[in-house]
């Protein structure tokens, strides 16, 4: 049994932030990237709604994803051993929601549930907190000895 617990890929929670920053980097750019692509740059309202998207991004990041990010760097802090496992970036739940929105991103986009309009708004505004969180990760990586 104890051979099992040695093989469990364990790493500094420094380096788990570090994951997690580059999984939530992955995630906002993935989002911001198919979402711009989403946009209709011959339609003039294209702007408004792109700059709409970005608003609506910040709005999300400074009201939700701030003390998201920062609630998951806590944990990452405080977990009780030195090298936890890798996938300990998320808890549970955090894994399950992920997994319900990826899953409801792909399938609307795959069977045309909203038109393309409307899913470029929404993939950029929620790229945009994710991507700003992952910076919030990398910076606590970079100065881990602040959260102790």
């Amino acid at each position: 049994m104890k051979t099992l617990i040695n093989l469990k890929p364990g790493i500094p929670k420094r380096y788990l932030l570090f994951v997690a920053a580059v999984i939530w980097s992955f995630a906002g750019v993935k989002l911001n990237s198919i979402g711009l692509v989403l946009f209709n740059p011959e339609d003039k309202l294209e702007y408004f709604k792109m700059g709409g998207s970005v608003l609506g991004g910040l709005l999300f990041y400074f009201l939700m994803f701030s003390k998201l990010s920062k609630k998951h760097i806590d944990r990452i802090s405080q977990l009780p051993s030195e090298k936890p496992f890798i996938f300990f970036f998320f808890n549970l739940r955090s894994y399950i929601l992920m997994s319900v929105m990826m899953t409801s991103g792909i399938l609307t986009r795959k069977f045309h549930w909203l038109p393309n309009e409307y899913i470029s708004i929404i993939y950029v505004t929620m790229g945009i907190p994710l991507f700003l969180s992952s910076l919030k990760f990398y910076y606590w990586g970079f100065n881990y000895s602040k959260l102790k």
